[in-house]
Protein backbone atom coordinates (compact mmCIF):
# COMPACT_ATOMS: atom_id res chain seq x y z
CA UNK A 1 0.00 0.00 0.00
CA UNK A 2 1.46 3.08 -0.64
CA UNK A 3 1.98 5.94 1.89
CA UNK A 4 1.44 9.27 0.23
CA UNK A 5 0.74 12.34 2.38
CA UNK A 6 -1.37 13.16 -0.27
CA UNK A 7 -3.88 11.22 -2.17
CA UNK A 8 -5.45 13.91 -3.67
CA UNK A 9 -2.37 15.01 -5.62
CA UNK A 10 -2.94 11.58 -7.92
CA UNK A 11 -6.31 12.20 -9.35
CA UNK A 12 -6.81 14.72 -11.80
CA UNK A 13 -11.53 15.37 -11.37
CA UNK A 14 -12.84 15.25 -15.24
CA UNK A 15 -15.85 16.80 -15.66
CA UNK A 16 -17.94 16.54 -18.95
CA UNK A 17 -20.50 19.84 -19.01
CA UNK A 18 -23.69 20.60 -20.88
CA UNK A 19 -25.78 24.33 -20.38
CA UNK A 20 -24.04 23.09 -16.34
CA UNK A 21 -22.84 26.85 -15.12
CA UNK A 22 -25.81 26.67 -12.28
CA UNK A 23 -23.93 23.09 -10.82
CA UNK A 24 -20.54 24.47 -10.44
CA UNK A 25 -20.08 26.54 -7.56
CA UNK A 26 -20.95 23.49 -5.68
CA UNK A 27 -18.97 21.08 -7.51
CA UNK A 28 -15.80 23.53 -7.41
CA UNK A 29 -16.29 23.70 -3.18
CA UNK A 30 -16.13 20.04 -3.36
CA UNK A 31 -13.44 19.97 -5.89
CA UNK A 32 -10.81 22.45 -4.01
CA UNK A 33 -8.82 20.08 -2.54
CA UNK A 34 -7.87 18.73 -6.18
CA UNK A 35 -5.09 20.64 -7.71
CA UNK A 36 -5.81 18.63 -11.14
CA UNK A 37 -9.17 19.22 -12.69
CA UNK A 38 -10.34 19.24 -16.57
CA UNK A 39 -13.81 20.63 -17.83
CA UNK A 40 -14.30 19.18 -21.34
CA UNK A 41 -17.93 21.78 -22.36
CA UNK A 42 -20.03 19.79 -24.47
CA UNK A 43 -20.33 23.28 -26.35
CA UNK A 44 -23.06 24.85 -24.11
CA UNK A 45 -24.79 27.85 -24.77
CA UNK A 46 -25.20 29.28 -21.17
CA UNK A 47 -22.43 30.60 -18.81
CA UNK A 48 -21.17 27.37 -18.02
CA UNK A 49 -17.09 28.64 -19.17
CA UNK A 50 -17.28 31.69 -17.16
CA UNK A 51 -19.00 29.83 -14.00
CA UNK A 52 -15.64 27.06 -14.41
CA UNK A 53 -13.40 29.81 -14.33
CA UNK A 54 -14.76 31.38 -11.31
CA UNK A 55 -15.87 28.42 -9.17
CA UNK A 56 -12.91 26.23 -10.89
CA UNK A 57 -9.65 28.28 -11.68
CA UNK A 58 -7.49 25.13 -11.34
CA UNK A 59 -9.46 23.79 -14.28
CA UNK A 60 -7.79 23.22 -17.76
CA UNK A 61 -10.44 23.94 -20.24
CA UNK A 62 -11.34 21.67 -23.09
CA UNK A 63 -13.98 23.79 -24.85
CA UNK A 64 -16.03 21.82 -28.04
CA UNK A 65 -17.62 23.46 -31.07
CA UNK A 66 -19.68 20.35 -30.88
CA UNK A 67 -21.66 18.15 -28.17
CA UNK A 68 -19.21 15.05 -28.74
CA UNK A 69 -21.16 13.11 -26.40
CA UNK A 70 -20.86 11.56 -22.79
CA UNK A 71 -18.01 8.92 -23.92
CA UNK A 72 -16.23 11.07 -26.67
CA UNK A 73 -15.87 14.46 -24.19
CA UNK A 74 -14.63 11.83 -21.56
CA UNK A 75 -12.18 10.25 -23.80
CA UNK A 76 -11.08 13.76 -24.52
CA UNK A 77 -10.69 14.11 -21.13
CA UNK A 78 -8.33 11.17 -19.64
CA UNK A 79 -6.23 11.45 -22.55
CA UNK A 80 -5.39 14.73 -21.31
CA UNK A 81 -4.91 13.52 -17.60
CA UNK A 82 -1.02 12.93 -16.81
CA UNK A 83 -2.12 11.65 -12.89
CA UNK A 84 -2.38 7.48 -12.27
CA UNK A 85 -6.16 8.30 -11.28
CA UNK A 86 -8.98 9.77 -13.44
CA UNK A 87 -12.00 10.84 -11.21
CA UNK A 88 -15.22 10.82 -13.92
CA UNK A 89 -17.80 13.24 -12.06
CA UNK A 90 -20.58 15.09 -12.82
CA UNK A 91 -21.60 18.54 -12.83
CA UNK A 92 -24.71 17.85 -10.15
CA UNK A 93 -22.51 15.81 -7.47
CA UNK A 94 -21.31 16.95 -4.26
CA UNK A 95 -18.21 15.72 -3.13
CA UNK A 96 -15.31 16.00 -0.51
CA UNK A 97 -11.59 15.85 -0.68
CA UNK A 98 -12.07 13.08 2.21
CA UNK A 99 -14.43 10.97 -0.46
CA UNK A 100 -12.09 11.03 -3.08
CA UNK A 101 -8.83 10.35 -0.74
CA UNK A 102 -10.70 7.27 0.84
CA UNK A 103 -11.52 6.36 -2.98
CA UNK A 104 -7.34 6.44 -3.56
CA UNK A 105 -6.73 4.61 -0.31
CA UNK A 106 -8.97 1.86 -1.05
CA UNK A 107 -7.53 1.76 -4.63
CA UNK A 108 -4.34 1.46 -3.00
CA UNK A 109 -5.33 -1.65 -0.74
CA UNK A 110 -6.69 -3.25 -3.90
CA UNK A 111 -3.94 -2.60 -6.87
CA UNK A 112 -4.98 -4.76 -9.33
CA UNK A 113 -9.00 -3.08 -9.35
CA UNK A 114 -9.15 -0.85 -12.41
CA UNK A 115 -11.87 0.90 -10.59
CA UNK A 116 -13.13 2.29 -7.34
CA UNK A 117 -16.93 3.79 -6.95
CA UNK A 118 -18.22 5.78 -3.97
CA UNK A 119 -21.56 4.92 -1.98
CA UNK A 120 -23.87 7.67 -4.11
CA UNK A 121 -26.75 9.55 -2.10
CA UNK A 122 -29.74 10.64 -3.63
CA UNK A 123 -31.17 14.24 -2.60
CA UNK A 124 -32.36 13.23 0.26
CA UNK A 125 -29.14 11.70 1.47
CA UNK A 126 -30.86 8.29 0.84
CA UNK A 127 -28.73 5.75 -0.63
CA UNK A 128 -28.59 5.30 -4.24
CA UNK A 129 -27.74 1.32 -5.16
CA UNK A 130 -26.65 2.32 -8.22
CA UNK A 131 -23.99 -0.61 -8.64
CA UNK A 132 -24.66 -4.56 -8.99
CA UNK A 133 -23.30 -7.64 -10.98
CA UNK A 134 -22.62 -7.69 -14.48
CA UNK A 135 -25.37 -7.73 -17.05
CA UNK A 136 -24.48 -10.61 -18.44
CA UNK A 137 -24.63 -12.36 -15.55
CA UNK A 138 -26.87 -12.90 -13.01
CA UNK A 139 -29.19 -10.54 -11.21
CA UNK A 140 -28.27 -8.58 -8.18
CA UNK A 141 -30.57 -8.68 -5.01
CA UNK A 142 -30.37 -6.92 -1.79
CA UNK A 143 -29.25 -3.84 0.38
CA UNK A 144 -26.29 -1.92 -0.44
CA UNK A 145 -22.50 -2.71 1.16
CA UNK A 146 -21.48 -2.42 4.13
CA UNK A 147 -17.93 -2.70 3.02
CA UNK A 148 -15.61 -2.36 0.17
CA UNK A 149 -16.98 -5.33 -2.35
CA UNK A 150 -16.79 -6.13 -5.70
CA UNK A 151 -19.32 -5.32 -8.36
CA UNK A 152 -19.77 -5.67 -12.00
CA UNK A 153 -21.42 -2.49 -13.05
CA UNK A 154 -21.16 1.36 -11.14
CA UNK A 155 -22.61 4.49 -12.47
CA UNK A 156 -20.61 6.48 -14.46
CA UNK A 157 -21.70 9.47 -12.35
CA UNK A 158 -18.65 9.07 -10.07
CA UNK A 159 -15.92 6.45 -10.84
CA UNK A 160 -12.27 6.60 -9.89
CA UNK A 161 -10.22 5.01 -12.78
CA UNK A 162 -6.94 4.20 -12.97
CA UNK A 163 -5.77 5.91 -16.15
CA UNK A 164 -3.65 2.55 -17.45
CA UNK A 165 -6.70 0.91 -16.89
CA UNK A 166 -8.62 3.42 -19.33
CA UNK A 167 -5.16 2.72 -21.72
CA UNK A 168 -5.32 -0.83 -21.85
CA UNK A 169 -9.27 -1.20 -22.86
CA UNK A 170 -9.01 2.35 -24.61
CA UNK A 171 -11.79 4.19 -23.25
CA UNK A 172 -15.36 4.61 -24.18
CA UNK A 173 -16.95 2.95 -26.70
CA UNK A 174 -17.81 6.30 -28.51
CA UNK A 175 -20.61 4.24 -30.41
CA UNK A 176 -22.86 5.27 -27.78
CA UNK A 177 -23.29 8.57 -27.62
CA UNK A 178 -25.40 9.24 -24.34
CA UNK A 179 -26.35 6.07 -22.05
CA UNK A 180 -25.45 3.00 -21.26
CA UNK A 181 -21.66 3.06 -22.23
CA UNK A 182 -20.65 3.28 -18.75
CA UNK A 183 -21.82 -0.55 -18.48
CA UNK A 184 -20.08 -0.94 -21.78
CA UNK A 185 -17.22 0.30 -20.04
CA UNK A 186 -17.29 -1.83 -16.88
CA UNK A 187 -18.04 -5.29 -18.67
CA UNK A 188 -14.68 -4.39 -20.71
CA UNK A 189 -12.48 -3.27 -17.89
CA UNK A 190 -13.84 -6.69 -15.66
CA UNK A 191 -12.64 -8.56 -18.89
CA UNK A 192 -9.67 -6.78 -19.55
CA UNK A 193 -8.01 -5.33 -16.54
CA UNK A 194 -9.61 -6.01 -13.10
CA UNK A 195 -12.17 -5.86 -10.40
CA UNK A 196 -14.20 -2.75 -9.86
CA UNK A 197 -14.96 -2.06 -6.48
CA UNK A 198 -17.52 0.13 -4.35
CA UNK A 199 -16.39 1.98 -1.27
CA UNK A 200 -19.67 2.66 0.99
CA UNK A 201 -16.63 4.51 3.11
CA UNK A 202 -16.56 7.29 0.49
CA UNK A 203 -19.63 8.74 -0.02
CA UNK A 204 -21.30 11.25 -2.65
CA UNK A 205 -24.50 13.37 -3.08
CA UNK A 206 -25.52 13.41 -7.13
CA UNK A 207 -28.38 15.43 -7.65
CA UNK A 208 -29.27 13.06 -10.57
CA UNK A 209 -30.84 14.96 -13.30
CA UNK A 210 -29.80 18.62 -11.92
CA UNK A 211 -26.70 19.16 -14.26
CA UNK A 212 -28.43 20.13 -17.11
CA UNK A 213 -30.34 23.88 -17.79
CA UNK A 214 -31.66 26.09 -20.35
CA UNK A 215 -34.48 26.73 -21.97
CA UNK A 216 -35.07 24.03 -24.03
CA UNK A 217 -35.15 21.39 -21.48
CA UNK A 218 -38.15 19.70 -23.87
CA UNK A 219 -35.93 18.92 -26.61
CA UNK A 220 -33.40 17.95 -24.23
CA UNK A 221 -35.76 15.21 -22.70
CA UNK A 222 -37.25 13.98 -26.17
CA UNK A 223 -33.02 13.86 -27.55
CA UNK A 224 -32.37 11.76 -24.06
CA UNK A 225 -35.13 9.40 -24.42
CA UNK A 226 -34.37 8.59 -28.17
CA UNK A 227 -30.40 7.92 -27.43
CA UNK A 228 -31.72 5.78 -24.38
CA UNK A 229 -33.75 3.78 -26.33
CA UNK A 230 -30.72 3.64 -29.20
CA UNK A 231 -28.15 2.76 -26.86
CA UNK A 232 -30.09 -0.13 -25.01
CA UNK A 233 -30.49 -1.65 -27.98
CA UNK A 234 -27.05 -1.10 -29.08
CA UNK A 235 -25.39 -2.38 -25.39
CA UNK A 236 -27.87 -5.86 -26.10
CA UNK A 237 -26.52 -6.19 -29.46
CA UNK A 238 -22.82 -6.11 -28.44
CA UNK A 239 -22.96 -7.64 -25.18
CA UNK A 240 -26.35 -10.23 -25.01
CA UNK A 241 -26.11 -11.44 -28.88
CA UNK A 242 -29.81 -9.92 -28.86
CA UNK A 243 -30.99 -9.11 -31.61
CA UNK A 244 -33.69 -6.20 -31.52
CA UNK A 245 -35.98 -7.11 -34.42
CA UNK A 246 -38.39 -5.23 -35.59
CA UNK A 247 -41.74 -7.04 -33.57
CA UNK A 248 -39.49 -6.11 -30.39
CA UNK A 249 -39.07 -2.23 -31.78
CA UNK A 250 -42.65 -1.87 -32.37
CA UNK A 251 -43.71 -3.22 -28.94
CA UNK A 252 -40.96 -0.56 -27.45
CA UNK A 253 -43.04 2.44 -29.61
CA UNK A 254 -46.11 1.08 -28.97
CA UNK A 255 -45.29 1.17 -24.72
CA UNK A 256 -43.89 4.58 -25.44
CA UNK A 257 -46.59 5.61 -26.76
CA UNK A 258 -49.13 4.61 -24.10
CA UNK A 259 -47.17 6.13 -21.71
CA UNK A 260 -46.42 9.28 -23.49
CA UNK A 261 -50.06 9.73 -23.82
CA UNK A 262 -50.55 8.98 -20.06
CA UNK A 263 -47.87 11.57 -19.16
CA UNK A 264 -49.62 14.45 -21.30
CA UNK A 265 -52.85 13.43 -19.69
CA UNK A 266 -51.16 14.38 -16.56
CA UNK A 267 -49.41 16.77 -17.44
CA UNK A 268 -46.16 15.56 -16.89
CA UNK A 269 -44.53 17.20 -20.11
CA UNK A 270 -41.06 16.62 -19.44
CA UNK A 271 -41.52 12.46 -19.03
CA UNK A 272 -43.67 12.77 -22.19
CA UNK A 273 -41.15 14.69 -24.33
CA UNK A 274 -38.48 11.93 -23.01
CA UNK A 275 -41.60 9.03 -23.55
CA UNK A 276 -41.67 10.71 -26.99
CA UNK A 277 -38.41 10.82 -28.12
CA UNK A 278 -37.94 6.66 -26.77
CA UNK A 279 -40.64 6.32 -29.82
CA UNK A 280 -38.88 7.72 -32.02
CA UNK A 281 -35.58 6.23 -30.90
CA UNK A 282 -37.23 2.69 -31.62
CA UNK A 283 -38.96 3.60 -34.65
CA UNK A 284 -35.64 4.84 -36.09
CA UNK A 285 -33.36 2.11 -34.84
CA UNK A 286 -30.96 0.27 -37.71
CA UNK A 287 -27.60 -0.01 -37.88
CA UNK A 288 -26.18 0.18 -34.10
CA UNK A 289 -22.91 2.13 -35.22
CA UNK A 290 -24.87 4.98 -37.35
CA UNK A 291 -25.15 7.53 -35.22
CA UNK A 292 -28.66 9.23 -35.73
CA UNK A 293 -30.49 12.67 -33.67
CA UNK A 294 -29.55 16.14 -33.05
CA UNK A 295 -27.17 15.34 -30.57
CA UNK A 296 -25.72 18.54 -30.30
CA UNK A 297 -28.43 19.74 -28.07
CA UNK A 298 -28.37 16.67 -25.94
CA UNK A 299 -28.03 16.55 -21.78
CA UNK A 300 -24.81 14.53 -22.14
CA UNK A 301 -23.51 14.79 -18.45
CA UNK A 302 -26.48 13.47 -16.66
CA UNK A 303 -25.94 9.60 -16.03
CA UNK A 304 -29.28 8.18 -14.79
CA UNK A 305 -32.40 7.03 -16.11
Amino acid sequence: MRDDPSPASRVTALVVSFNSGHCLAALGAGLQGLAQVIVVDNASSDDTLAQAARHLPQARMLAQTRNLGFGAANNLGWHAAETEFVLLINPDCLCSTEAIAQLVRTADAHPDAGVVAPQLLGRRSDLDISYRWRADGWASRGPGAEGPCCVGFVSGAVMLIRRAALQRVGGFDESFFLYYEDEDLCLRLLDQFGPILVDPAAQVQHLSRSSVAGPRRLQAEFIRGFHHIQSKFLFRRKHLSRQTGVAQRWRYALTALAESLLRIILLDVRRAARCIGRLAGAIGYADPGRKQGRKQDLPVSEKND
